[in-house]
């Protein structure tokens, strides 16, 4: 039985990403060096660096080409070098990851009893247009709760205090008022949960190469994609996604949902090219728990729930899959486990189901009792809230009736959490119960490619939730 090799995660940052646009024009872009000088040099540099700009902008009037870029290369070579102080190895954990605490964020939402979500992409928590339909939709029906991109593909989605993630250029503004955003749910009663992909990071192990995966003869590891990853067992590294963490409660984020939080899933033949400096003798699954202990020791002032996602195999498998994800040695250490069980990314076979896509009913339920077996014999076990499939990926395509089966799919496992994902934030509607509970009455796919009529639903609880 195995999960097909496909990260989704990935496909939905390299969707969106092609679809933004990109600065062009030499006075903006030099603008935007100004703007970088004055955010990471004192105020002497700012000056020199407006004196460089200055003649530049006169020689763009006068269509001085060669001037605009000497002056160009000068003001970020500037501005290059106020920055670097942050990045090189002598900074203190202050200078890289400290920052004045947020005053005027905005009160945090209450945990639901059960959270119903939906997630965000950067871009649709941005777009005022957007984010107010996708409330309409919670208003409407049994959602509660949103799961938005904090930190993907090394890119914070907002202005950012953390000194680091501005030095090495990882801060956009695809969500322009996050404060707004974060009132705007509140008025609405909609639980923010902020989602942080932290071992996935470019950007971070491009800028600073010692705490990155390295190659066994030298040189950053790339995996399969061509994408670097950062090195799963540096404190550093947690130091600084912990940051992103403290800044995004702070402003008003209700919980922390870890992603990527694992070691890439290559062939081994690949991974055994990678090194891990700081592994220091530990097991990956090890290196994974000693991350979520130390999480939570270092939010625990805020008092908020801090999740982690995981593979849907990791609900079965024995192993750590290679990947440092094994259930027993995280579920006691999160306050929810949240097994991605697409019913796409299981192979033909797997749980006995001839063609898991086909049937999402079947899959799910089956998944999630794996779930529940494992977590009853753990002490304090996290809350299993699983990730649903709200999106076509091979044959059958997905309408409602397969993403209504596999809700009711997480209740006849005994549980009561889920969040539906689509990578562009688009979702079937019709498969959500109304805001006063009355449920949608959708025929229920039976694994042929054929449907057939759900059973009759009888009153009462739709199913009992993990509780620690």
């Amino acid at each position: 039985m195995a999960e097909q090799n496909l990260d989704i995660r990935t496909t939905v940052y390299q969707w969106v990403r092609g679809r933004r646009g990109y600065m062009a024009g030499a006075v903006v872009a030099l603008v935007l060096v100004v703007f970088a000088v004055a955010r990471f040099a004192p105020p002497a540099d700012v000056a020199l660096a407006e004196a460089q700009v200055a003649p530049a902008a006169a020689a763009v009037e006068n269509g001085g080409a060669e001037a605009v870029e000497d002056s160009v290369a000068a003001a970020e070579e500037i501005a290059a070098t106020a920055a670097q102080e942050i990045v090189l190895e002598g900074a203190s954990t202050r200078e890289m990851f400290g920052f004045a605490t947020i005053e005027d964020g905005v009160p945090r939402v209450a945990r639901p009893d059960a959270v119903k979500g939906l997630y965000l992409n950067a871009w649709a928590a941005g777009s005022q247009r957007k984010l107010d339909r996708l409330i309409g939709i919670a208003r409407d029906t049994e959602i509660n709760a949103f799961v938005i991109d904090v930190k993907e593909g090394g890119e914070i989605s907002y202005r950012t205090r953390v000194p680091l993630a501005r030095a090495i250029g990882a801060e956009r503004q695809y969500i322009g008022d996050v404060r707004g955003m974060l009132r705007k749910l509140r008025e609405n009663g909609i639980y923010p949960i902020a989602r942080i992909v932290v071992f996935k990071d470019g950007l971070l192990s491009k800028a600073r190469p010692d705490w990155g995966v390295q190659h066994i003869n030298g040189g950053d590891w790339l995996d399969s994609d061509g994408y670097r990853w950062v090195d799963s067992y540096n404190r550093n590294v947690w130091d600084y996604n912990i940051a992103i963490a403290r800044e995004a409660l702070e402003l008003g984020f209700s919980e922390i949902q870890w992603d990527y939080v694992r070691f890439p899933d290559v062939p081994g033949s690949l991974m055994r090219q990678a090194s891990w400096p700081a592994a220091e003798g530990r097991s990956k699954a090890d290196g994974i728990r000693d991350f979520l202990v130390y999480s939570q020791e270092q939010l625990a002032a805020y008092d908020a729930d801090i999740t982690a996602d995981v593979f849907g195999l990791t609900t079965s498998a024995g192993s750590d899959m290679g990947i440092g994800q094994l259930w027993e040695k995280m579920a006691d250490v999160t306050d929810a486990l949240l097994p991605m069980v697409y019913p796409s990314h299981y192979a033909r076979g797997s749980y006995g189901i001839a063609h898991p896509n086909a049937s999402p009913y079947e899959t799910v339920k089956t998944a999630l009792e794996h779930a529940v077996r494992r977590s009853a014999g753990i002490e304090n076990s996290a809350t299993v809230r699983a990730w649903l499939q709200d999106f076509t990926l091979g044959a059958p395509r997905y309408d409602a009736s397969y993403v209504r089966a596999q809700i009711d799919a997480v209740y006849a496992a005994g549980l009561e959490e889920w969040v539906l994902w689509h990578p562009g934030s688009n979702y079937s509607v019709e498969a959500l119960a109304s805001a006063d509970g009355v449920v949608p009455r959708l025929p229920r796919p039976d694994g042929s490619g054929a449907e057939v009529p759900a059973p009759k639903r009888e009153g009462g609880p739709l199913g009992t939730p993990i509780r620690k």
